[in-house]
């Protein structure tokens, strides 16, 4: 594809699809149903295996659920587990969690606009926010355009409000069943979500620079672990990013 023609594009994927009116009970049900999806058994899945984590690593169950509905965030819910079974310092474990989250940033960033309803309040969206982790982002993706701008942020809040209690019922399912959950499938199921997520990243790339960034993020990424260069996710994710940026953009000009 020309990279000349990316413009076009972009412009038609971003223009608002005509949408049926809907009513505010229809919109919850359809974020609730939303949540119930192959996406939302994957992530079930993952919560299962991290429940088995928790447990094999000797931490309470208490624990492990307030880690899953206050950190909402996989990886990041892995990363303090693992500083706290190492004896890491709360600065050292907050900084890690942090340095984990980061790369929400710009998922929140591209997202908002299009989950913004007619009159939403910043302290609407900045609470919406929280559900911001993979899953509930894949879906608002691709599911927000085709609704009422009205009902997007009820839309939204049901479906994160229904993964939460599914992560909730998941981490306390892993935990108890830990004993017959081999620690090796507990790490698989962990691995899922991600997974899933590079899947449907590499089905939405729909121009070349799209193309191009998740291609150089998966070889930069790996790249930057072997160099030691710390946080090699978000290494991958601004290096490949910011090369397609300026291939594409220097298409555009040429």
């Amino acid at each position: 594809m020309p990279l000349g023609s990316e413009r076009r594009i972009r412009a038609a994927m971003e223009t608002p699809l005509p949408a049926p009116a809907m009513t505010r009970r229809a919109a919850i049900l359809s974020g609730a149903r939303a949540a119930i999806g192959v996406p939302g058994l994957v992530l079930f899945a993952s919560m299962t295996g991290f429940g088995g984590l928790v447990r094999e690593a000797g931490l309470d169950l208490s624990i492990g659920l307030v880690m899953t509905g206050v950190i909402w965030a996989l990886p990041s819910q892995v990363v303090l587990a693992g500083s706290i079974v190492g004896g890491a310092s709360l600065f050292a474990a907050a900084a890690a969690v942090t340095l984990s989250a980061v790369r929400l940033m710009p998922m929140t960033a591209a997202i908002v606009p299009r989950l913004r309803g007619e009159g939403t309040s910043r302290r609407t969206l900045g609470a919406l926010s929280h559900f911001v982790a993979v899953t509930p982002w894949v879906i608002g993706m691709a599911e927000l355009p085709r609704l009422p701008r009205a009902v997007r942020p009820v839309w939204f809040a049901a479906l994160g409000a229904t993964l939460t209690l599914s992560n909730l019922a998941a981490t306390a399912l892993g935990y108890w069943s830990a004993a017959a959950l081999p620690g090796r499938l507990a790490a698989a199921l962990v691995f899922l979500t991600p997974a899933y997520f590079l899947v449907s990243m590499a089905g939405a790339a729909r121009t070349t620079t799209d193309r191009l960034a998740l291609a150089l993020g998966l070889a930069a990424t790996p790249l930057a672990g072997v160099l030691g260069l710390g946080p090699d996710l978000i290494w991958g994710g601004l290096v490949g990013g910011t090369v397609a940026f300026l291939v594409g953009r220097r298409g555009r000009r040429g």
